[in-house]
């Protein structure tokens, strides 16, 4: 073959059920051109494509007679160049060029028309040369190697039982919520004294050894809030304290890590102190977040049309919203748990020494060995949960057709209007925004997967063995965690 010319690798087929034929198996694709299928074992095979003269001869006339009418050959008049000299400038490489696509039509073209489930694409095989000869051309043979995608059973595992939490929204829940509501909408004010949920405003100064200020030493005035100290002994201690009270106060006991301790003595984390270094804060105003009052207000604020007008009427709404966000949670923390079961429990096997070659051979950027191998298991893994995901798809019949999708994306962007408090725009608009988003290919596949995976839980709900399980809400939130 001329310096410089390789048979190129077909595109991927796409995932289909399996076919398995004979351990050879002919196939005529046009012409006199043969593939002949040669199955190595459950996981691996040779595909062989036999090409004749009948199949590129015209082929490749023709491609010469192209160059002869545009070539411009030293001593000629461009398009009367002699055929002979063209052939013999260009010959093998036209010849190259055509077998190249007739390889890559036989192959891909018995793929699909056999329906083979192969992973990635076919590969030129590492073992079998080209048989044929350019300088004598005749019959070629090009043999490539696929690897096949293993048969699985998932439904044995969805059936096992997959544990469904779910949060139990009791009144203690219900009044937080409603104290966030409070919180939103009411007013600071300041007071003489702290109680545990203020904000303490006042001024670190550092300390000589014996107690006194120290001339230019650091001094910043800051805003410690009581609630979120983690030190309790140190949270206790500021709660009592009155405005005007100067104290000796260490920053680490009120900050959550250096960067934090940085922040409340107008540092940065490289030219902090050490932890001898002494402190005095010096109280200068006390913020408390006076809670709006459950009014008629209030109630319009939250609600259009009167549709709460009292306690009675927030709480139940309360509840509800809070029902339904649970729900949602619900489901991704069981979507998760049953990815977990899949993907531990489904049993494959993958032609592991094709997919290295393939994973080599397919990347855009040279690849070392080493760093194949290092990433390899996490390789596996995403592959089995698509070949997973692919199968419930198909067996499902779930399909993700336009349409759908650009419903999903207005629905979208609604969501994040009303997250701003934005009311969202006429259905014109927000159907171009929708489409011109999709256009976009990095936002496209993420809402893509974000619909892929809704349909997935809905079919998750709908399918596997749920064994529900109440739990309170900080148990839930420890599980979401995990």
């Amino acid at each position: 073959m001329p310096r410089g010319v390789r048979v190129r690798v077909p595109p991927s087929a796409p995932l289909r059920s399996r076919e398995f034929g004979t351990f050879f198996f002919e196939h005529k694709i046009k012409n006199d051109m043969n593939v002949i299928r040669q199955e190595i074992d459950a996981l691996n095979g040779l595909l062989i494509v036999e090409i004749n003269a009948t199949d590129y001869s015209q082929k490749v006339k023709n491609t010469l007679e192209k160059h002869r009418k545009t070539a411009n050959i030293p001593g000629f008049r461009p398009g009367h160049t002699p055929a002979g000299i063209i052939e013999k400038r260009y010959g093998k490489a036209v010849l190259a060029e055509t077998l190249n696509t007739l390889a890559n039509e036989g192959v891909y073209g018995f793929i699909r028309e056999n329906a083979l489930d192969i992973l990635g694409n076919a590969i030129p095989s590492a073992t079998h040369a080209m048989e044929g000869s350019f300088d004598q051309p005749g019959t070629f043979k090009f043999t490539y190697e696929i690897g096949m995608a293993p048969t699985f059973d998932y439904q044995s595992v969805l059936t096992k039982g997959i544990e469904y939490h779910t949060v139990r929204v009791d009144d203690n829940l219900v009044s937080q919520q409603i104290e966030d509501i409070q919180r939103r909408y009411g007013k600071m004010i300041s007071v003489d004294e702290a109680g545990p949920k203020d904000l303490m405003v006042g001024t670190f100064t550092e300390l000589e050894a014996d107690g006194t200020v120290k001339p230019e030493g650091i001094s910043h005035s800051t805003t410690l809030s009581i609630e979120f100290i983690e030190n309790s002994d140190a949270k206790q201690s500021l709660i009592g304290k009155k405005l005007g009270d100067q104290f000796s106060l260490d920053p680490s006991t009120v900050s959550k890590d250096d960067a934090d301790k940085a922040s409340l003595l107008g540092l940065t984390p490289e030219t902090l102190p050490s932890n001898e270094v002494a402190f005095e804060f010096k109280i200068t105003d006390i913020k408390r977040m006076e809670l709006a009052e459950l009014t008629a207000d209030l109630f319009a604020k939250l609600f259009q049309d009167g549709e709460i007008t009292d306690e009675a009427g927030l709480r139940a709404r309360v509840s509800k919203d809070l029902e339904q966000m649970f729900e949602r949670d619900a489901d991704r923390l069981m979507t998760r748990k049953v990815y977990d079961a899949l993907i531990n429990d489904v049993k494959m096997t993958f032609p592991e020494p094709f997919l290295k070659r393939w994973i080599k051979l397919s990347a855009t950027t040279p690849i070392a060995d080493e760093d194949i191998e290092k990433e390899f298991e996490a390789y596996l893994k995403s592959l089995k949960w698509q070949l997973i995901q692919t199968k419930i798809f198909k067996d499902s019949d779930t399909k993700l057709v336009y349409e759908e999708v650009l419903a999903f994306t207005k629905g979208l962007l609604i969501s994040n209007y009303a997250q701003y408090g934005i009311p969202a725009p006429e259905d014109a608009e927000l159907e171009a925004s929708a489409r011109e988003l999709l256009t976009k290919k990095e936002q496209a596949n993420s809402i893509y997967d974000q619909l892929a995976e809704e349909k997935l839980t809905q079919y998750f709900k709908t399918n596997a063995s749920l064994k529900m399980k109440p739990l309170s809400y900080d148990d839930f939130l420890a599980e979401m965690k995990k």
